[in-house]
Parts: C-alpha cells; structure tokens; sequence
C-alpha cells in the first residue's frame, strides 16, 4: 500500500550525479573526496527533512474521487490542534459495516447466507428438519435473482443459530476457513477469504495511522466476522460487532447460566438462541452496549445501515460524517447501475457523502482478479450431491415409503421364516420420542444436547441404546403444518415396566405430553460367529 524512498537510495543517487572514483584512490586517501562528503552530506539532510517519502497511501483510489478528498479534508481539520473541530485522539471512533462495504456481497449473495446454505444442503455432519431445509433451499433458490423474501435476514439468523449449534468456537472457525479458502464464485483469482475492497481496506489503514480506533459493525455473524476480519485488518476481536447468538457451556445442558457453574471440562459452545439481528437500529444498540461512544465516521452501504449513520451525525458535539459505498461498476463487479443511481440520489439527499465503486476506485479487487459473469451456485448446493445421510424432507419421505414395503414383505414371508437355531423369543418395544417443547412448541434442546440427554438416560435405566433420528410432522387444525425432530429408540430385554419407567423420565425431561411405544415380539441372539 505503501511505497518509500530512503535515504540509502538519495545517497546513492547523489553518489551516480558526481561521477565514479576509483578505489584505490578512496584508499590511498583514507577518505572520500571533499566534494562526495559534501554532495552525501546534502543529500543526507535533504533526506531528513523531506523523509524522501512519498507515501502513496490511497493507490487504489482514483485521486479525483470527491468522497476521498472530503474524508482527507476531514482528518486534516479534525487533527489540526490549532483547528476549533479538533478530535482528541480517545473520541477518534470509526465505524464500518463490513458486507458491500469493505467486503463483496455479490457472489452471488453474502457470505453468511452461503455458509448456511453449504452448511444445512451438504454438510454430512447434521440432519437438518424440514424448517431447516426450506430456508437452506430458499437461499440457493432465489439467489441469482434476488426473489428472497422480505423476511429473509430474520429467517437467516433464527435457521444459522439452529445450524450451528453445539460447535465450539474454534470448530465454527474452523468451519468458516474452510469456505473462505474456495474460489469465489462468478470470479477467477480470488478465493472468498480475499474478496476484499482494496480501496476500503486503505482507508481503514488511514484512519488508524490518524489514531482513529476503528470497529466493524456488521448485520453478519459477530464469529464469522472474526475469522474472515482476520489477517487482512489488524482489528482485536473486542472491535468486531456483529449478529449474536448466545454461547453456553459445553455441559450446561439448558440450565440456566445463574444455576450453572463453568468447570475444567466444559468448553463454551454456540447455543440455538439468537440475540439480536444486527442491522438498522439494532446497529445504534450493539455501538452503544459494545462501544460506549458516539462515532465521528461512519460507512456502510445499504439501508441497514442509516440508523448508524443518523446516529453518527446527529447530535454529535463533535465533526462527524457519514459515507455509502455504491455498487454501480457492471464491467468489474455485480452491479445494477439503475439501481445503485437511485441509490445514489437517497443517500446525497439524506447528507451522506457517497463512493462510487465505478468512478472512484482504480481498483476494486486484488490484482488480477477477473469477474467470469458465471456462476456455480446451484449445481454447488444442488442436493442430489449431498452425502447419503443429510436427512431431507425427501430422503424422510423415501425412507419411509421404503419401511411401509419393507413391513409388508416381511409380514407376508414372515410365516415361511424361522428363527435362528439358539434364537430366544423376546419383546422388542420402540418408542417414540419427540423434542418439541409441549408448551412452547419449540426444541427443548438443541438437537446436539438433546441426543447427549437421551444417551445419558438410556445407560442409566436400561444399560445401553440404539437410537436413530427421524423428523416427525402432522396438520395443524388451522391447515399450517409442523414438525419436530424426533428421536426413534429401540429397547430389548427389558420388562415392560421399565420401558414404562423410562418413558416417564423422557416425558419430564423433554416436556413432553406423550410417548409413543410400539411392543413387538421378536426373535433375538446375541450371535458369536459360532
């Protein structure tokens, strides 16, 4: 970002503009001629007081933009002690969003909303429900054209927390990393993780080498933030604002954080409860609560960020003012120029100073990077690539087409088979656990949490499980349909009243209002090879 001429190099240009002397004749003196200590002498004191630096700090900038000679005025008047709108340096505060702001959201859609569609469509690791997967499916559905609905950020944010939850935070980052080392979509030579605005991030740059304390402030994961933030701004994680879940003990299990207390063996882990959808005045909450104090700058680039804006402006006993960054360059980026004018005329008309990615900035990203005009996201996240056992609505649907003929061709043969030699005739109870909350209607666990209680309780009643996940669904008297994630447990060699006994202590602790057990006789060994 930055280029120097030191003082080696005036003094050997000072060296070359008086000719060259023979060794031997510097030797033979034992020092140089007057007029070289002379000319290096000059040299050197030139050096000192014009630093013979030539900071190019805004090299991806065009020099012309209006909106960077307005921020430079800006931090020359407010630095100037001499000046009445001088800044001390601890009310110095800067605030960014960070999606289309210092960072691409066109790919063709945010980063975050990304994520969570790879996370909840190909992820292997977690068995999505039915509400899980239409908000997956809906963001890759309506990505490329931009038909999400209105509600879309809100139904991002409850499914991520959903999504995510029981991850550590390291095993999120780790998980974040992952994508951001892909090539970025619709682009060649850039990886998510460098889809950076160049011309941003030097302004981020300026601002701290003018003692500003810069924070981001983003509608994104407050964790996602974090990782992708990190390497490329030198931001502690104390300056990273963003949306928020809540985090609990690996072994709170649902107690309350008053009744539980934080031990050896607990590591903190992302809970399915989300705190605060950060955009619009959300935004001004989280810099109060987090910040403490009123900027003086302030950059975004959409409507969700005009409360911070507002706030930054108004009211402010110190200079302030507020940019929008808009996407109006279709030849180097995603932009709808019709759009982004009408952007533009809002933004100048509520007295925010305005960056035009097309007129102002030399260069948007990384050198060398090419937009394709193409894109890979649906047959990315197409589902018929997913992993066998990401359990959708369909695979449910096929499984259980497939028992039903199962349990008919085993009822029509079962009078032709017999049991192994050695085969004990026994009862085999299956119950059916649901995890909706009776009451609430909602998870009463996480489903991580909930398959660890349900383990516990197994081998503490009956010494052992089999369990396996399926997703319960029925029609509501309204017409609207719900589901839950349910829990299929199959128990042998056991008397009935246990069964029973164990149904009553799944029922108290998933507040439950019933369980369903099916009884069943059937033929069992425990066969050794023999």
């Amino acid at each position: 970002m930055r280029t120097y001429l030191n003082v080696a190099t005036a003094l050997l240009t000072a060296s070359l503009l008086l000719g060259s002397c023979p060794a031997a004749v510097f030797a033979e003196a034992g020092s140089q001629p007057a007029e070289a200590v002379e000319a290096e002498s000059a040299a050197a004191e030139a050096a000192e007081a014009e630093g013979f630096e030539d900071e190019e700090v805004f090299a991806e900038w065009n020099p012309d933009a209006p909106a960077l000679n307005v921020l430079t005025d800006y931090v020359e008047d407010i630095t100037d002690e001499d000046s009445d709108n001088y800044i001390p340096v601890e009310n110095r505060i800067a605030v960014f969003d960070m999606d289309g702001t210092l960072y691409a959201e066109l790919f063709p859609t945010y980063l975050e909303y990304y994520a969570l569609a790879w996370r909840i469509l190909k992820d292997p690791t977690i068995h999505p429900d039915a509400e899980m997967l239409e908000v997956g499916r809906t963001i890759r559905d309506s990505a490329l054209d931009g038909s999400f609905p209105e509600d879309m950020p809100m139904q991002h944010a409850i499914q991520a927390a959903r999504a995510y939850a029981g991850m550590t935070l390291d095993e999120f980052s780790d998980f974040v990393t992952e994508i951001l080392l892909r090539d970025a979509d619709g682009f060649e030579g850039m990886t998510y993780g460098e889809a950076f605005y160049q011309p941003m991030i030097e302004v981020v740059e300026y601002l701290e080498d003018n003692d500003f304390t810069v924070y981001v402030v983003s509608g994104s994961d407050r964790f996602l933030c974090r990782t992708l933030l990190e390497g490329t701004f030198d931001l502690p994680y104390s300056n990273i604002i963003g949306m928020d879940d809540a985090v609990t003990a690996s072994g709170q299990a649902g107690k309350d954080g008053l009744d539980y207390l934080y031990t050896s063996d607990d590591t903190v882990i992302r809970s399915d409860k989300l705190l605060i959808k950060n955009l619009k005045m959300n935004k001004v909450a989280q810099i109060v609560r987090d910040i403490g104090q009123q900027p003086v700058l302030s950059f975004g680039n959409t409507s969700g960020d005009t409360s911070m804006h507002n706030y930054t402006m108004f009211h402010n006993p110190y200079k302030s003012l507020a940019f929008m960054l808009v996407a109006d360059d279709p030849e180097r980026d995603y932009a709808k120029p019709e759009k982004a004018a009408q952007m533009r005329a809002q933004w100048e008309e509520a007295g925010y100073q305005v960056i035009s990615m097309k007129n102002d900035f030399r260069n948007i990203y990384p050198e060398g990077v090419v937009k394709t005009g193409s894109f890979h996201w649906a047959e990315e996240l197409s589902e018929d690539l997913e992993p066998a056992d990401v359990l959708t609505s369909d695979a449910l649907d096929r499984t259980a087409e497939s028992a039903e003929i199962t349990d008919a061709a085993e009822t029509d043969t079962a009078a032709e088979t017999e049991a192994p030699a050695g085969a004990e005739e026994t009862d085999q109870f299956t119950l059916y656990l649901g995890t909706n909350d009776k009451d609430t209607g909602k998870p009463v666990y996480t489903q991580d949490e909930c398959k660890e209680r349900l383990k516990a309780i197994l081998l503490d009643m009956v010494g052992g499980y089999t369990i396996y996940e399926a997703e319960g669904g029925w029609k509501n008297e309204d017409g609207t349909a719900s589901s839950e994630h349910t829990y299929v447990i199959y128990i042998t060699d056991v008397t009935a009243d246990t069964v029973h006994e164990v149904a009553r202590e799944l029922i108290k602790e998933f507040n439950q209002s019933s369980i369903l057990i099916e009884t069943s006789k059937a033929a069992a060994e425990f066969y050794s090879g023999e």
